[in-house]
């Protein structure tokens, strides 16, 4: 069977490599299968590669550069791995955090480490980020120790990507038996009373080190906090964290037009049309993106990014559907190598990965009504 050469749609400068596109593409399938030497080394490899550090200050061990380039990044690394991409997700956005953080005690301790992928960093926020629209409670809650001197934790994180060991950090929000306002506590592995399940069983993306954390009585001071005050904190982190998380659904929508247009031929196809369309839908968003990210627009905004979180998710879903109708029945082929079954499995990620595409149009629906 004859592979065709993928070749992506990126309009600004590429961040990766010939041998770091070659390294992810001889991966790809393993790490979405979940193979254990590529799972382990597929952060350490993106440190080595110089990619974690984009968007990130000189003073802070990065590469300088704005913020778009770290959403570029891992759009770049998406268009050839998903896996790939949500791991460096969940490594980029935990930095970002200590970049923001208060605590320099703690961003100078673990940052280094995250850096160079010495340790892997997990953000395990999907519980606030339903619980600020109103979905669900937290699961984990903070009593004070007897005598002061920190809090004593207990409950789970039911879904916590790029737990990778020996060592990880896992950034996780606590609700407060005094009714005081929930904090955000970057836990580390070692810690007594903290559990990781195996990984979860995944129908795609199982090399992401994507697992369970159970609490059991687990001891944190306020040298573990990144912000004492979620609410305040997480609205400065979110257009990152949002922002960042779109990368995934960029590089795959590249992947998929990608493909497309290498089965169409010199012009006149049927699809063309509606392949320029999506591409030029697709382009228009990223760039809106990162400029908002940039200009610091959606802190104050966060209707403007979710639009665009879902203008990116129905990119996704349309490029699929070219992908699809230009492979025609090849794509059901188990025979064939060019990485469909793998995109079409990660394309069904994209409208559930927190916040889903439910939470924010009913949030969007919610933020329409305020403002009537």
């Amino acid at each position: 069977m004859v592979t065709r050469k993928m070749t992506s749609h990126i309009p600004d400068f590429p961040l990766l490599t010939g041998a770091n596109r070659q390294w992810l593409d001889a991966r790809a399938q393993a790490l979405d299968a979940g193979n254990g030497e590529a799972t382990a080394a597929v952060v350490p490899y993106l440190a080595e590669a110089g990619l974690l550090g984009h968007g990130l200050a000189d003073a802070l061990g990065g590469q300088g550069g704005r913020a778009g380039d770290a959403i570029e990044a891992i759009a770049q690394v998406a268009t050839h791995s998903m896996s790939a991409a949500f791991a460096f997700w969940g490594q980029r956005v935990l930095i970002e955090m200590l970049a923001n953080t208060g605590n320099a005690a703690l961003r100078e301790r673990w940052l280094p480490a995250l850096l160079a992928g010495e340790a892997a960093g997990a953000s395990g926020l999907s519980n606030i980020m339903k619980f600020l629209s109103g979905l669900e409670a937290l699961n984990i809650r903070a009593t004070a120790r007897e005598g002061g001197g920190g809090w004593l934790l207990n409950g789970s994180v039911p879904w916590c990507t790029n737990l990778r060991g020996p060592r990880f950090l896992a950034a996780i929000a606590v609700a407060r038996d005094d009714g005081a306002p929930p904090m955000i506590v970057a836990l580390p592995s070692d810690r007594p009373g903290l559990e990781r399940s195996p990984d979860l069983e995944l129908i795609a993306l199982r090399g992401t080190n994507t697992a369970a954390l159970q609490l059991k009585d687990v001891a944190i001071t306020e040298d573990d906090l990144l912000a004492e005050r979620a609410g305040g904190f997480l609205p400065r982190v979110r257009p990152a964290f949002l922002g960042m998380q779109c990368g995934l659904s960029i590089g795959l929508a590249r992947a998929a037009c990608a493909q497309a247009a290498s089965r169409m031929g010199q012009g006149g196809h049927v699809l063309q049309q509606p392949l320029d369309d999506t591409r030029s839908h697709l382009e228009q968003a990223v760039a809106a993106l990162k400029a908002g990210v940039e200009a610091g627009d959606f802190v104050e905004a966060p209707e403007r990014l979710f639009a665009l979180r879902l203008a990116l998710h129905d990119c996704v879903q349309q490029a699929m559907q070219l992908e699809l109708q230009t492979a025609g029945g090849r794509a059901y082929s188990l025979d064939a190598d060019d990485g469909f079954a793998r995109r079409w499995r990660e394309s069904a990620f994209i409208p559930i990965v927190t916040p889903s595409v439910i939470q924010l149009r009913a949030e969007l629906q919610k933020l329409q009504k305020l403002g009537a």
